[in-house]
């Protein structure tokens, strides 16, 4: 009896799709994204240790450490438009081997510094150089897979990457935060190796010999329907800062105020949440080529964080290990960023692409001092409590990104061979 024959244009089973996508462009994606992450999250986790090594008074680590932050914030929104244009200009190679050393570079020297002013001219510097990372990965990786299988490839460099924050929390228990920072340089330098057998996007070969605008930013906001598609693109992360910069961050405080039995560290928060997002961002990409939707998965998530968020407000009288766990519940709804991140790639043409998936993730993640801004003016302004404001700001994120994802086209099987 013959077998009947494979249908070419079928999906490919789940093994048969994660194979086809470890590919040299995905391996050193994810081991990028990975010490990108791990440089991200380094800061927060060693700003008391590092800030009172510099002589710094208790109530000049929490002013300066929240300043330094925003250095790295606003270091990033600017590197998102740096590396996009850059990447769209001269190519995806040259954005991920320009950040790469950039941000190894900065956080190497964050280990030498001996003043709040030099620490604060290098967390910038690395803003600007973590800001390019994923959104080049990103790109390249939809260009150069297969359609069938990119949102394979795009969930190994969120799921390997997002796991950056884990190993950072894990280095910080057991080296001098100096030597935190040289490890995370180290590792960029040491990536450089491999990503010289990376090679240039085919679509972007195409284009860049075929003339016409490359990497134009402000064309994003010309075209109505255009500006329309890359303000959703963004508006569909915000839920994710507002668990990432509110809830979890600030989870000592709410535990006191709802009521959780036990003390809970913001440090063991923070880390239990980037374990739920790394579980969740390979669950989410997976789950959106089974489903052969990312419109589908990113509602199925987003829901799932919600009641998430849910039973975080309903733990009064609840032990600290339980509350832990409904953090990691949060964190895995929110790991549909790995399908967050591919949704921008897809959505627009190869001229403005890495522009697009450079920017989204990094104003996504701008999005915060407006979120935190708006917490803390519901309680002076409005006299909300911390608990109520909280909830009415989550509320808010989570209506707009549904808002946002209804307008979005689906982009699963889309052919991204294609211009602005």
């Amino acid at each position: 009896m013959s077998t009947p024959p494979t249908d070419p244009s079928a999906p490919p089973t789940f093994l048969a799709g994660l194979r086809a996508a470890l590919v040299l462009p995905v391996i050193v994606g994810a081991l990028g994204y990975f010490v990108d992450i791990y440089d991200l999250i380094l800061f927060s986790i060693l700003r008391v240790r590092s800030l009172q090594s510099l002589g710094l008074s208790p109530e000049e680590v929490t002013k300066q450490g929240a300043w330094l932050l925003n250095l790295q914030m606003i270091g990033m929104l600017l590197g998102g438009v740096l590396w996009g244009v850059l990447g769209d200009k001269r190519g995806r190679v040259a954005l991920l081997f320009g950040s790469i050393i950039m941000y190894s570079a900065a956080n190497i020297a964050n280990g030498f510094v001996q003043s709040i002013e030099a620490y604060e001219f290098w967390r910038f510097v690395a803003g600007v150089g973590l800001a390019g990372e994923l959104g080049g990965c990103i790109t390249l990786v939809s260009e150069v897979l297969p359609k069938h299988v990119r949102g394979y490839g795009t969930t190994i460099i969120a799921t390997v990457g997002v796991f950056g924050a884990v190993a950072a929390g894990i280095t910080a228990k057991y080296f001098d935060w100096r030597t935190c920072y040289f490890i995370g340089g180290g590792l960029g330098f040491a990536l450089l190796v491999l990503r010289l057998g990376v090679l240039e996007s085919g679509m972007f070969e195409k284009i860049r010999h075929g003339g016409g605008s490359r990497g134009d930013f402000f064309s994003l906001f010309t075209n109505l329907g255009r500006f329309r598609r890359y303000a959703c693109c963004i508006l569909i992360g915000l839920p994710t800062w507002f668990v990432v910069g509110v809830l979890v961050t600030l989870s000592p405080e709410f535990a006191r105020a709802i009521g959780v039995q036990g003390a809970v560290n913001a440090g063991d928060a923070v880390m239990i949440c980037y374990l739920g997002i790394t579980v969740g961002d390979f669950a989410s990409g997976s789950l959106s080529q089974l489903m052969r939707s990312r419109r589908k998965v990113v509602a199925i998530f987003l829901l799932l964080s919600a009641a998430g968020i849910a039973l975080y407000f309903l733990s009064g009288g609840a032990s600290a290990r339980s509350f832990y766990a409904v953090i990691f519940l949060i964190g895995l709804g929110m790991g549909y960023w790995a399908v967050f991140v591919t949704v921008g790639a897809e959505q627009f043409g190869t001229n403005i692409r890495a522009t697009v998936a450079t920017t989204v993730p990094n104003f996504a993640r701008g999005s915060l001092p407006l979120i935190s801004g708006a917490f803390f003016a519901l309680q002076e302004k409005a006299g909300l409590s911390f608990t109520t404001s909280a909830i009415v700001v989550g509320a808010a994120c989570f209506v707009i990104a549904f808002a946002a994802l209804a307008k979005l086209e689906e982009t699963y099987d889309k052919n991204l061979d294609f211009v602005e």
